[in-house]
């Protein structure tokens, strides 16, 4: 179980701090209907990424045999590696430049109009539809999957990468609930400095991701 937990910690951190998701929670927890909104996302977002990792770590695990990692999971590695480096590269080459600030998605500009059902919608959305983490869920769940755990230690496994990759909506959640009259100052201070470095913090994730995932593709392959 510790070398399935070990080799998706990275990817589950690197869906921890995407900017995306705590940035849009942040915006719910500030509307009106805020609460109802915020949980409904947090619901939405532990949901829609608890899908994408039982399917790909029940798929994976049943292509592996034995205990060692199968020839084909190192070179699905390896294109997910290449993927993260290509990813890093556009990330870094689309942020903004000095002065300016990036153009807001539509959806941001409607989130006052958002009901819980669609708070919850958008979530799952972010998690299944947003390239960047929709590939670090996938590389995670694949580590999970060809590990040499067993079924129970992949089921942990998950479960806490499920867990560690929610904090993005979970702890401004958390504040938001429990943090009192300082809570909108403290999310709003994240929300600033996380739309502020967004380009640096992901372009920094994917390269990390993409060096770690070529790296174990090529010792597994030689």
């Amino acid at each position: 179980m510790g070398e399935a937990i070990g080799s998706m910690l990275t990817s589950a951190v690197g869906i921890a701090i995407s900017p995306l998701p705590l940035i849009a929670v942040i915006l719910m927890l500030a509307t009106p209907a805020g609460r109802a909104n915020g949980i409904a996302f947090t619901a939405g977002w532990v949901v829609g990424l608890s899908g994408v990792v039982a399917v790909v770590v029940a798929a994976g695990s049943g292509l592996t045999t034995g205990g060692t990692s199968p020839t084909w999971a190192y070179w699905l590695k390896l294109a997910l590696g290449a993927l993260f480096a290509l990813m890093a590269v556009k990330q870094w080459r689309d942020r903004p430049r000095e002065g300016h600030e990036a153009e807001p998605p539509k959806w941001m500009r409607a989130i006052d109009r958002f009901t819980p059902v669609k708070a919850a919608g958008l979530a799952v959305v972010l998690v299944a539809a947003n390239p960047k983490n929709l590939v670090l869920a996938i590389g995670g769940a694949v580590s999970i999957a060809t590990s040499d755990a067993s079924g129970g230690g992949k089921t942990v496994a998950a479960a806490l990468m499920v867990l560690i990759g929610s904090l993005c909506t979970l702890v401004p959640l958390g504040v938001y609930l429990l943090g009192g009259a300082r809570a909108a100052h403290v999310l709003g201070g994240w929300k600033e400095w996380m739309a502020a470095h967004n380009g640096a913090i992901m372009t920094t994730v994917l390269a990390v991701l993409g060096t770690k995932y070529i790296g174990d593709a090529l010792t597994g392959l030689a």
